[in-house]
């Protein structure tokens, strides 16, 4: 199912995932944030107070099963066919497995 903007109530839970990862990551200058654009998700993360872009999510009607596609800065684009870097196989189709692939794929 796709959807032309993400609903409110599922930005509000999106939001509170992302705060309940930032607590467990036990580093207040690690933490990711959450942009929304139409049907997208970005996962943008701050390292020591430089904020860049990790990877982004299309909300495709479901909490579980969200479209990924990490950013690649040789390109300088979010790219959905990569899928060879490290932190690949946290990619399950959650807004955790995402941020917890992004850590792998650009370690702090």
């Amino acid at each position: 199912m796709s959807t032309k903007g993400i609903p409110d109530d599922i930005k509000a839970q999106v939001n509170e995932i992302v705060a309940r990862f930032n607590e467990g990551s036990g580093d207040p200058t690690c933490f990711y944030a959450a942009r929304f654009r139409g049907s997208y998700l970005y996962l943008d993360r701050s390292d020591f107070g430089q904020i860049g872009p990790i990877c982004r999510l299309k909300y495709t009607g479901d909490m579980d099963n969200w479209e990924f596609a990490i950013y690649k800065f040789s390109s300088e684009r979010y790219d959905p066919e990569e899928w060879f870097f490290p932190g690949s196989e946290y990619v399950d189709g959650t807004v955790e497995g995402a941020m917890m692939a992004g850590l792998h794929a650009y370690p702090v």
